[in-house]
């Protein structure tokens, strides 16, 4: 179990780090490509915006470890607000310690206190790890496939 980080609001000063974690998320998720110009942009935006959208990063010895971001959007089947988990990564040598437990559990909270009564996140269906870890920690699976059309 690792101790020695602590889960803070993503700053300004933390986009390189945040860059290079969703670096190594979009080198496993097939769908997506990396682009440290539209990252930063998309992470600048959800930085500007505290109300409806967060980043939480996972810190140790100053150096950025594992990152979970997430938005509010309405859902009519809820009646009411439900969160996006957008993005989530650790460092692999962190992994398997509790972080992306603790980093999950800490953006329930965020969700949770902006009355949102429904988290999701979309999942690679090759990444058995990350399917096994969503798993582990009470996720369920639905019965709905994404679908996207780029624009």
């Amino acid at each position: 179990m690792l101790r020695n980080y602590t889960i803070r609001k993503a700053e300004d000063t933390d986009i390189p780090d945040l860059i290079r974690l969703l670096t190594i998320l979009f080198s496993i998720e097939n769908d997506f490509e990396a682009n440290a110009l539209k990252q930063r942009g998309g992470l600048e935006m959800m930085l500007n915006d505290s109300t409806n959208r967060c980043i939480l990063v996972a810190a140790m010895n100053n150096k950025i470890i594992g990152m979970v971001t997430c938005q509010m959007l309405v859902s009519t089947a809820e009646g009411g607000p439900v969160a996006l988990i957008e993005d989530m990564i650790v460092d692999a040598e962190h992994r398997g310690k509790g972080l992306g437990k603790q980093l999950i559990s800490s953006i329930e909270e965020w969700a949770a206190e902006k009355g949102a009564s429904r988290l999701q996140l979309l999942a690679d269906k090759n990444n058995t790890p990350s399917l096994d870890f969503y798993k582990k920690i009470r996720w369920d699976y639905t019965q709905l496939i994404c679908l996207r059309k780029k624009l």
